[in-house]
């Protein structure tokens, strides 16, 4: 048969539970896609703006 457990020891798991839980929250929410070291250009036009315009 299963013994009882102390108050004690369900309050101690039950609080190690929830910090184990809000560090891994906190884990996920800071995991994210890396930013890219050398990030490529963006299209460039063919001809100056100035040259277009005339």
């Amino acid at each position: 048969m299963l013994e009882r457990t102390r108050a004690t020891e369900r309050y101690a798991r039950g609080f190690a539970a929830a910090l184990a839980a809000v560090a891994a929250l906190v884990l996920a929410a800071n995991a994210g896609p890396a930013k890219a070291a050398d990030p490529e250009p963006g299209p460039q036009p063919a001809a100056p703006v100035e040259a277009a315009v005339r």
